[in-house]
């Protein structure tokens, strides 16, 4: 018996021998043109029931019986298929790797979009447009800007608020570094060039809520960019009116080694000089990056992206005259200056990475980075004010004249700040795809050091009277002295899968993940759970739903725990906190056979642990203490599509009001009553945000083409920055900007456009004139607050001088891709 037993199961084994051998497996990578992995694609074999779908690295594997020729076909909505005929040999592993071209007749982002958004709350935003995009700035932020859920007043900055949150909620990551900006600049001016450089960029996915675990601990919005790993000798160079740029990218002859740098160069003393102050203007900000990639081996490969940058504004004021008020009350503010400003910003990154793949299913990643910014702020700048009013009655024949003189005086600002951060961080990252799953997980430790040197005063004096106003004394109007060190770790970690299902009914996708977060200044541990259900019915309408939900912190990051004052606060600080619901429903349909795609969100975000700031410009004073609690709630509007055939545009419309209360803002009025204001507008409460992006050509003659950029934005609340009351609002005047741009393009490697001898190296070629802000509106970003000495009755004059953005200006750039 014990014989027979053994032989049947020798016999066993041998079937299931002979019958793994008689399986094939065909794996391999599937990417675009430009090497970009693709996510979801369908992979199968043509005829069968085999199939699969690739990870978001772009690979697949898919097990096949042999012995049979088999034509292997590579799908997805918005590309051209790609397929190959191949013999099933017994036990072999085949490789099969494809390129999809990007269909001429599909919209680009409609069918990226649709397929990374069926497990992801990403949208992806195509390069192409804003190569075409009339630009101040020249920073890839200003698309994001027309985008729903996203405002910026401000074009000179490549800051931005989303839904409610600001400047420093919003994650930034580049090849899954996350990157910081300076910390001392205080007005989009010094600003000059964000850390995204657009020539390098491959990808680049956005999300205004309810974003996955995998990303970190911000309040608002992540933006993911990844930078290109080039397949060929590659380059371009772009030249205008307010700087220039070049980069070059190549592959070695092994096919081991890519390089990818970028040059940059901006000024923007060509817009400057249209503010109502003059004077001389000479900001220069220039940076240098590079991405470069070594294969080790077919499972190994290392990778280094760096940065250098540095920004200098110095500014030499002479005189302003600002006429603001009302048609009843017109007032000019006349001011004659001496002095200078001189502000420097050095920032350096350095990141490495290597990425280990022992399967087609499996990528580990190890990154080290480490980022280090050194800033210098210093002015001293008096100003010699005369405040007038002006004669408003159009009969007569001193209208807009000065009729009488209401205020004068002197003010003096002085700062020597410097400032010196390191920030140095290691993080493992994996990912995981099996049947039905996509696992990933990560973990980091970093460490922040910052060194904080703050020296301002301010002098103010109204009618020969210094304020505030002593018969004693000589007294400054403020006085900010303070030294601050700060020495911190963080550690985080996450992990997060997503489950996909599919039924007759339609296809499930379910993404939960948990993120943990420790910070050793204050012994803080937190617990992040996210979660996001995607649905695609299946309904002869193309559609899709979603609904996202989590647990959102943000651990102060030096700024938010230091005060009007300088005062550094580390003993009480902790994190701010939110919960995130989001309701997301799409429509991809055909008009005039065309693809459109209509996307709708609604959301709500209950925030707690709040600490109070105010803006002024893009800087950022903070209360530094967690004595708040608010919401921001509204619906995102937004379609886009080939609104001109083979161009794309697209228009978003946004609600949103968001409120805060603080804990311990009461006063006591004259009566001697106690009030709380309770509930009042955020620094970001913008009712209405209207974006539009529109492109347009000549029908007899594609190559000449046209592009309009419009924003709106409703008013947005200020106050006083001395003022304790944060409930005490002003109305900063409604933004409204349109840009328009006209341009040639000679080559171009999108469009079927005549061949033209004229550059026969060049992949692409074009010229175009831009007019910005067309209609020289006279936009608000902030006020210059100027009291005068005080009444009979005790009570100081003030008067708030609204600073203007740029005018109308015209700017010539060519752009040349090789």
């Amino acid at each position: 018996m014990k014989f027979y037993r053994i032989l049947i199961l020798f016999f066993a084994v041998q079937s299931l021998s002979l019958q793994a051998q008689q399986k094939t497996i065909i794996y391999g990578r599937v990417s675009d043109t430009a090497g970009i992995p693709l996510f979801l694609v369908n992979v199968f074999a043509e005829g069968t029931t085999y199939g699969t779908v690739t990870t978001d690295q772009g690979n697949y594997e898919l097990e096949l019986p042999s012995g049979k020729m088999y034509t292997i076909i590579a799908s997805s909505i918005g590309y051209q298929k790609g397929d190959t005929t191949l013999f099933a040999s017994p036990g072999k592993r085949i490789r099969f790797d494809q390129k999809l071209k990007i269909s001429s007749k599909a919209l680009n982002e409609v069918s990226i979009s649709h397929r990374q958004d069926k497990s992801l709350n990403m949208q992806r935003v195509d390069m192409r447009s804003f190569d075409q995009l009339p630009n101040a700035s020249g920073n890839l932020e200003t698309i994001l800007k027309t985008l729903p859920g996203v405002s910026s007043g401000n074009e000179l900055s490549s800051q931005y608020s989303v839904r409610g949150g600001n400047f420093d909620e919003n994650l930034v990551y580049v090849n899954d570094v996350e990157i910081y900006r300076p910390f001392l600049i205080r007005s989009g001016q010094q600003e000059g060039l964000s850390f995204v450089n657009p020539d390098l960029v491959s990808s680049v996915q956005f999300s205004a809520g309810g974003f996955e675990s995998r990303f970190g601990d911000k309040m608002s919005s992540v933006l993911d960019i990844t930078y290109r790993k080039p397949e060929r000798k590659a380059g371009s160079a772009s030249l205008s009116l307010l700087g220039g740029s070049a980069h070059y990218e190549g592959i070695s002859g092994n096919k081991k080694f890519t390089w990818l740098a970028g040059l940059r160069y901006k000024t923007s003393k060509y817009l400057l000089t249209s503010l109502d102050t003059k004077g001389e203007y000479n900001p220069s900000f220039i940076d240098f990056q590079s991405y470069l990639t070594y294969q080790v081996s077919d499972k190994l490969e290392l990778s280094f992206l760096g940065n250098i940058a540095q920004n200098k504004y110095n500014f030499i004021p002479k005189d302003r005259e600002t006429q603001f008020g009302t048609v009843n009350t017109a007032l000019s503010f006349k001011v004659f200056y001496d002095g200078n400003e001189q502000d420097r910003f050095r920032t350096f990154l350095g990141a490495l990475t290597g990425s280990y793949q022992p399967t087609s299913r499996l990528t580990l990643k190890l990154i080290a980075s480490g980022y280090t910014t050194d800033e210098n702020e210093a002015f001293d700048i008096q100003g010699q004010y005369w405040i007038n009013a002006l004669d408003n009655n159009p009969q007569s024949d001193t209208y807009g004249d000065s009729i009488l003189n209401i205020g004068v005086g002197t003010y003096l600002n002085h700062a020597r700040n410097t400032l010196n951060a390191y920030v140095a961080s290691v993080a493992h990252k994996g990912i995981l795809t099996l049947p039905g799953h996509n696992i990933k997980w990560g973990v980091k430790i970093q460490r922040e050091m910052i060194d904080d040197r703050l020296r301002e005063w301010n002098m103010m004096d109204s009618a020969g009277y210094s304020l505030p106003y002593s018969d004693s004394v000589v007294n400054l109007y403020n006085i900010i002295r303070a030294s601050n060190s700060l020495n911190s770790n963080k550690l985080t970690s996450y992990v997060q899968d997503t489950w996909s299902l599919g039924a007759d009914s339609g296809r499930l996708f379910l993404t939960g993940g948990v993120r943990g977060s420790y910070w050793d200044l204050n012994n803080e541990f937190i617990v992040s759970p996210r979660a996001s259900l995607s649905y695609i019915p299946a309904w002869e309408k193309d559609m899709l739903f979603r609904f996202s939900t989590g647990y959102y912190v943000q651990f102060p990051f030096y700024k938010e725990m230091r005060d009007v004052n300088g005062y550094l606060n580390t003993e009480n600080i902790k994190a701010q906190r939110s919960w995130h619901f989001v309701l997301h429903g799409d429509y991809n349909f055909l008009a005039w056979d065309r693809p459109f795609k209509f996307t709708t969100e609604i959301y709500y975000k209950a925030l707690f642990d709040l600490i109070p700031y105010k803006v002024n410009d893009v800087r950022i004073q903070y209360l530094a203490r967690n004595n708040a609690r608010g919401y921001a709630t509204g619906i995102d509007f937004k379609i886009n599509g080939e609104f001109v055939p083979g161009e794309e545009s697209w228009a978003s419309l946004s609600f949103l009001r968001t409120r805060e209360d603080q804990s311990d803002d009461f006063y006591i009025d004259h009566n001697g009553n106690r009030i709380e204001p309770g509930y009042y507008r955020r620094p970001t409460d913008q009712l209405v945000n209207f974006g539009l992006f529109f492109q347009d050509y000549l029908p007899s003659n594609p190559s000449y083409k046209v592009h309009l950029n419009f924003l709106f934005g409703t008013n947005l609340p200020t106050s006083p920055p001395a003022s304790d009351r944060y409930d005490l609002l002003y109305k900063i005047r409604p933004y409204r900007r349109v840009d328009i741009g006209f341009s040639k393009v000679f080559k171009s490697e999108y469009n079927d456009l005549k061949t033209n001898h004229l550059f026969p190296a060049f992949r692409s070629v074009w010229i175009s004139a831009e007019v910005l802000n067309l209609f020289g509106v006279n936009n608000v970003i902030s006020y210059q607050w100027v009291k005068t000495v005080s009444n009979l009755n005790n009570i100081q004059g003030q008067f708030a001088i609204p600073n203007f953005l740029t005018s109308r200006r015209f700017n010539l750039k060519i752009t040349a891709k090789f």
